[in-house]
């Protein structure tokens, strides 16, 4: 394992999933990860994700929609895909990367009311949150077994 770990978050849009992702993981990994996420088709970043985030005190309103060829050739510790789609469609990257599929609904897809979209938005927020607690506290558990500062 390297330090900090690699990591990129991977969907269809680089809209909403792999952006909340993202900043969710700046805010639980601190230093020890270095934290990018892109789309195989961009789409911009979706409001209500800003707003979702925003709600927690996480600012992703800075971020771009990326497209996966920016980086292409570079090593990862991690890929990993948040949607179906992305999983299919995702290249081989350099190197000895793990690849971990987290498939979540697409909030940017729902329809409804203004409200009724936030509300699915803060959902899949929370959902990735949650996965994504358990997996730093694995992660800085295995780089304090290798000797890094966790």
């Amino acid at each position: 394992m390297r330090y900090p770990i690699r990591v990129l978050f991977l969907c269809t849009g680089n809209s909403a999933r792999s952006q909340m992702a993202e900043g969710l993981l700046r805010a639980f990994g601190g230093g020890d990860f270095e934290i990018y996420s892109a789309g195989t088709d961009p789409k911009g970043l979706h409001p209500l994700a800003i707003e979702a985030m925003r709600e927690i005190d996480i600012d992703i309103s800075g971020h771009e929609s990326k497209s996966l060829e920016r980086f292409l050739g570079q090593h990862f510790d991690y890929i990993i895909t948040v949607c179906d789609r992305a999983r299919d469609r995702c290249p081989t990257f350099p190197g000895d990367n793990r690849r971990i599929h987290w498939g979540f609904e697409d909030p940017a897809a729902v329809t409804g009311t203004r409200s009724e979209q936030l509300t699915v938005f803060r959902r899949v927020r929370n959902e990735i949150s949650e996965r994504l607690r358990v997996w730093v506290t694995v992660q800085r558990k295995q780089l304090k077994e290798t000797g890094y500062p966790a």
